[in-house]
């Protein structure tokens, strides 16, 4: 919870893969409030106060898992929604000419994309979901020491290009010192 609140107003793609990663560590701890609290809370001997302010984070967590019906798979749609807000943000980010620089990381990007989501049958996502999914897969391989092929690096550092410049832009646009429209009258 405290990592999260940091990621969410430095990097909303940071975050956005922490919390992918909160979910699926839940459902390692089966969605049981004991063994998250055994497990994940008591080993870091935080004060009372911190303490049971993660306690009812992970305790909200997972009664927003069993709610929504994502125990097992999917995210939830506190997730979703930043999804739709970077999508929302992406989309507008191309229609602008005042970001080229923006447009060309898509594009130098996009052939790994549609790759990728070929190869996953992930139709049904949108493009940026797409690219969280190569990000957060590549990330678990890391974690597991995993081999990555040569390909697959490639691919993910031009979409991990393209995903930072989106959460710069978010964060500007949070800021309110992001201007898309044109000067052009």
């Amino acid at each position: 919870m405290f990592v999260s609140r940091e990621l969410r107003k430095k990097n909303i793609a940071e975050y956005l893969l922490y919390m992918w990663q909160i979910e699926d560590l839940l459902r390692a701890n089966e969605l049981s409030i004991e063994k998250i609290t055994s497990s994940i809370i008591e080993p870091y001997n935080l004060p009372d106060e911190q303490r049971k302010e993660l306690q009812y984070w992970y305790e909200n967590l997972i009664e927003m898992m069993n709610t929504e019906g994502v125990k097992e798979k999917g995210h939830l749609q506190i997730n979703k929604n930043v999804l739709i807000l970077l999508t929302d943000l992406h989309l507008r980010l191309l229609k602008s000419p005042k970001v080229p620089f923006y447009t060309a990381a898509y594009y130098k990007a996009l052939p790994f994309i549609v790759e990728f989501r070929n190869k996953s049958n992930g139709r049904e996502k949108n493009e940026l979901e797409n690219c969280f999914d190569v990000l957060y897969m590549v990330w678990m391989m890391k974690l597991q020491h995993r081999t990555i092929n040569e390909e697959t690096l490639t691919a993910t550092a031009e979409i991990t290009k393209f995903i930072s410049m989106l959460s710069l832009y978010y964060i500007e646009e949070e800021e309110g010192r992001l201007d898309l429209e044109s000067d052009e009258a």
